[in-house]
């Protein structure tokens, strides 16, 4: 469920970020809500990264302005911004423990030495680091690493807090686990926070919202579910999962309203089911569309299979789920596929 925002917590007004000719933000405007969970998503070159830079105070814009809780930070360098930052190489202090880690922020903003170490000991405890306070950032894996760098981030109750692919130096298991580390954590302490990743998965998992950028400009801003279920562009639609647009299809396609001009019809993967074409009809089946193609290829994917099925000039992504008993289909199979006429979508071209 999203969050409704109460108050704006960062504000971005139509900035801008030029470096010479070359233009990285555009006219971006932006308002993230108090405790607020916040991905920024985009490809290499979107403006994803210098929105970060430029919210963190290590960029300024050329033009427009950043309000935190209300005032204007555009000129205000970053160590004199009250956040915490996580980076993908965790940015650990080499020669410092753990402890002394963490406790380098807090000594910063002045805190003695009797709450330092009760905030340190409770939060190295928190993320399940509590014996690990005496050793150096090379005596610990990847995924301790990043609990540390996670804690640092935090011990200080920064009024927001800032990631930059805070996952992306780990595998695939371990990223999974530290996705539901991270959003427990944002539950408990509720802070303020804005992701900037590449990842999907990452992006759908952690967040409130999603930005989605492109070439410097939001495409589409909104929930996760909202995003995926009905992009608003074919950009946003290819970018965040698979999808299939159907354009110049062998068939005429069957909706269940009109198609408005300047849009194609797109559908998920996963909204397609696959079966042998002389299955028996379904019981919805006057609510469907059936079309008919051969598989040229099937790729097994654990608790997946995803199927590459020609139909006349076109190739249909199918994904399905691995079912006891479910029929497997092979490159050269006649196949069936149908899918339901309200699962289509319309996203602008």
């Amino acid at each position: 469920m999203v969050k409704s925002p109460i108050l704006p917590q960062i504000e971005f007004r139509s900035v801008t970020k030029a470096y010479g000719k070359i233009t990285a933000v555009r006219d971006l405007s932006l308002t993230v809500g108090r405790g607020e969970f916040l991905t920024i998503l985009g490809p290499s070159g979107s403006g994803k990264t210098t929105t970060l830079m430029l919210l963190a105070g290590f960029e300024a814009p050329t033009a427009g302005d950043i309000l935190i809780a209300g005032r204007s930070v555009a000129t205000v360098p970053s160590y004199r911004r009250d956040q915490g930052i996580v980076f993908q190489s965790y940015a650990l202090f080499p020669h410092l423990t753990v402890t002394r880690n963490l406790e380098f922020p807090l000594e910063m903003r002045g805190i003695n030495a009797a709450e330092r170490t009760t905030r340190v000991r409770r939060m190295l405890e928190r993320v399940a680091l509590g014996d690990f306070g005496g050793r150096m950032p090379s005596q610990l894996s990847g995924g301790q690493q990043q609990r540390v760098a996670l804690a640092r981030a935090l011990v200080a109750d920064p009024p927001f807090l800032l990631l930059d692919e805070p996952l992306g130096a780990l595998d695939r298991n371990l990223r999974e686990q530290m996705q539901i580390e991270m959003k427990s954590l944002h539950k408990e302490f509720g802070t303020t926070t804005v992701c900037v990743t590449h990842d999907q998965e990452e992006a759908l998992t952690l967040s409130d919202r999603i930005v989605v950028m492109r070439a410097g400009q939001i495409e589409q801003t909104d929930s996760p579910e909202a995003l995926y279920d009905r992009p608003a562009t074919c950009f946003v639609a290819k970018f965040l999962g698979e999808a299939n647009i159907l354009e110049n299809c062998n068939f005429e396609l069957e909706t269940d309203a009109a198609q408005p001009s300047g849009t194609v019809a797109m559908i998920r993967p996963e909204r397609i089911c696959i079966v042998a074409p002389d299955a028996a009809n379904r019981g919805d089946a006057d609510r469907r569309q059936s079309v008919t193609g051969t598989v040229d290829d099937m790729i097994y994917a654990g608790p997946l299979r995803k199927y590459h099925v020609r139909v006349g000039s076109s190739v249909f992504i199918v994904r399905e789920h691995v079912a006891a008993g479910q029929p497997i289909f092979r490159p050269g199979d006649g196949v069936c596929l149908d899918w339901l006429r309200s699962d289509i979508r319309f996203v602008a071209a």
